[in-house]
């Protein structure tokens, strides 16, 4: 039906109705309509020019600029929550421009803007800077997850309403566009938050908000297991006052034979109460009581695993090994040993230490894997004792460069740099992982590469032995982490989640869980025996590289390539406070064996010393407003010449033991 006909028939109606008036004025108005009516084709080209002024390049730079020019004017009251939208409006104006292949639009942009953020995310903004064409962007794993995930945003809900009045009253549809499909607010009552730098303050996790609250509600049992060694110990009353013993420093070199074949069972297990009397005075003793009290509290929970059964002869050496341990505290640290490699070329990618210090190991970047056996080390060879010595010491023995006789024993099987090693508790296996995305599991005694894992797709970043054996946990660039047990060749479990490579892994106390550092800035607690993400923790500012669990299972810490260490509550799922000290990545941490006092080792060539109990108990509004509060926590500082910190271990004993390549100096 076309128009005339349509007009034919109101104007029948109105002439039946008796509408004569209004007939006249419809046939006025309809002549006048369709004499300025313009044709379809210029409607036509007035939309697309409308449509091509709107999807023009400027319109990214000129919203952007409008909104960063009126968060800087704004009241500094508000500033500070206003200042964290940027950031990703920034990103995201950036990629939408590359997307629609204006890149030197896209250039510019950047470049004029980049500076504003530098300070914060510097290495996202270097990763950005490699994005040339929509195909990079399309290919880039960062990129995608950006597109893919919202950033979650903490913003009071007065600064939130002007933000919303501001981009209305400027009509700025592209940011607003951006704003609603990148970024979840999470908007709080009250006054706008004090400090400027909550690292909670703008997160990506690929969840809302609410999803990670619904993940953090769930229920951990973050317990010891039951019938440990050390609870055993103490249920036989054998944890007795031996202040009478001299010989207790003598016995503790006597049983380093015995310490090579103990097991880390006790790692695992509630810290001993040892009312063993300190030598040094009764400040120590009195120190170290309190501690031993709010360890035995956590509760015992079973494991979701079957767990392999410990040696007899291991279990007394690990008893030794308890009776022996001695109480570290804010005024009883531990003795370091350290292990430097020298003339590595740079070629070093890993260590390892074994649980009592006798096998150190090394993963290099010609695909390689070297174990020194500390109590062989330099010894004099001699053809009489080569006959006598296992394979271990005739491995020893092949001839190096120049003549000389090399002292270490040579695993060769991998094909790509080895990138983590994992010593098993009790020190007859090791685990290597490598860039050509398989694991494998060495014999220490039988100098022999035993099986070879296969299942990740991309290099594989770290592996870990659980504190009782038999099962590892291993992580990759493909963003998963597996479990895996020795008996057999396919993962047991995959957990998939993390937005970005899962760089580090660590076992729980009780075997019953695992966290997993990511590039992505978070850590993932997963439960082993449903492969779920049972929490989520937010804070870190850059790519985690270590993890360490508590003894007691109870808290958690975390170390970035910043330099920033996180103390995490398991059950809470809360940052109880960071510890700000370091100046390069943190590579390794470690607690002590009763929890009062954690280890970190960094790129920047120093080992920090840190209180656990104060870091724990300080609420974190204290920690932000006091400038020194990490220096409170910060116990010692103990800096080595040149030599950046690879790997750290506390023995059941508590001596610390650490390992590093040495750095050329400049």
């Amino acid at each position: 039906m076309d128009e005339d006909q349509i007009v034919g028939y109101v104007t029948a109606y109105l002439k039946k109705k008796g509408f004569k008036q209004t007939e006249k004025v419809f046939q006025e108005e309809f002549q006048l309509n369709k004499t300025i009516s313009p044709s379809d084709s210029d409607i036509g080209n007035q939309i697309l020019s409308f449509a091509h002024l709107e999807s023009g390049p400027a319109r990214f730079h000129d919203g952007y600029s409008r909104l960063r020019t009126w968060t800087y004017s704004s009241l500094d009251l508000y500033k500070y929550e206003l200042l964290r939208v940027l950031y990703p409006v920034f990103i995201h104006c950036f990629m939408d421009l590359v997307a629609k292949a204006h890149i030197q639009e896209a250039r510019n942009f950047f470049n004029t803007f980049r500076e504003d953020h530098e300070m914060m995310h510097l290495r996202d903004l270097q990763k950005l800077e490699g994005v040339l064409s929509p195909t990079h962007l399309e290919e880039m794993e960062f990129a995608h997850s950006l597109r893919q995930s919202k950033f979650n945003i903490k913003i009071c809900e007065y600064s939130y309403e002007l933000l919303l009045q501001h981009l209305h009253s400027t009509q700025s549809t592209t940011i607003l566009g951006i704003i609603n499909e990148h970024i979840n607010f999470q908007v709080t009552p009250g006054q706008p938050s004090s400090i400027s730098d909550d690292p909670e303050a703008v997160t990506l996790t690929g969840s809302s908000q609410d999803a990670i609250n619904q993940i953090n509600q769930k229920e951990v049992h973050w317990g010891l297991l039951e019938d440990s060694l050390e609870e055993r110990l103490e249920k036989a009353g054998a944890l007795l006052s031996d202040s009478e013993k001299g010989e207790g420093e003598a016995k503790e070199g006597d049983n380093d034979e015995s310490k090579k074949r103990s097991i880390e069972g006790g790692k695992q297990g509630a810290s001993i109460k040892k009312v063993k009397k300190d030598k040094g005075g009764s400040a120590t003793g009195k120190s170290a009581k309190p501690e031993a009290n709010i360890v035995s509290t956590a509760p015992r929970v079973k494991p979701e695993l079957p767990l392999p059964v410990i040696p007899t002869e291991v279990e007394h050496s690990i008893l030794e090994d308890l009776r022996n341990r001695v109480q570290l505290s804010s005024v009883a640290l531990p003795s370091v040993s350290f292990y430097t490699f020298i003339n590595t070329h740079n070629g070093l990618s890993c260590s390892s230490i074994s649980h009592d210090g006798s096998l150190v190991a090394g993963g290099f970047s010609d695909s390689s894997l070297k174990v020194w056996d500390m109590a062989k080390l330099g010894q004099q060879s001699s053809s009489s004792m080569s006959q006598d010595e296992n394979d271990t010491s005739q491995n020893q023995q092949i001839p190096g460069q120049g003549g000389g006789k090399r002292q270490y024993t040579l695993f060769q099987g991998h094909s790509g740099p080895v990138y983590a090693a994992s010593f098993s508790p009790i020190g007859d296996f090791i685990l290597s992982s490598s860039a050509d995305s398989t694991i494998r599991l060495w014999s220490t005694k039988f100098n022999a590469n035993l099986v070879c894992y296969k299942g990740h797709n991309y290099p594989v970043w770290d592996v870990q032995f659980s504190p009782l054996g038999h099962y590892f946990a291993s992580c990759s660039h493909d963003r998963t982490a597996r479990i895996w047990s020795m008996d057999r060749i396919q993962p047991l479990r995959i957990m998939a989640g993390h937005l970005s490579d899962v760089d580090c892994v660590q076992w729980h106390a009780n075997c019953n869980y695992i966290a997993t550092g990511s590039s992505d800035k978070t850590v993932r607690l997963w439960d082993v025996q449903s492969g779920e993400c049972v929490r989520v923790f937010v804070g870190h500012r850059s790519m985690i590289l270590s993890l360490a669990m508590s003894p007691d299972g109870r808290y958690m810490a975390s170390g970035d390539e910043d330099g920033t260490i996180m103390m995490w509550d398991l059950s809470s799922g809360r940052c109880l406070t960071p510890l700000i000290g370091h100046t390069s990545c943190v590579w390794s941490l470690a607690f002590s064996c009763e929890g009062s006092v954690i280890a970190s080792g960094s790129a920047d060539s120093t080992v920090k010393l840190w209180d656990v109990n104060t870091s724990t108990k300080v609420p974190r509004t204290e920690d932000n407003k006091s400038g020194n509060a990490s220096r409170l926590r910060s116990l010692k500082t103990l800096p080595t010449k040149s030599t950046p910190v690879s790997a750290l271990r506390f023995s059941r004993r508590n001596l610390l033991f650490a390992a590093g390549a040495l750095a050329k100096s400049v």
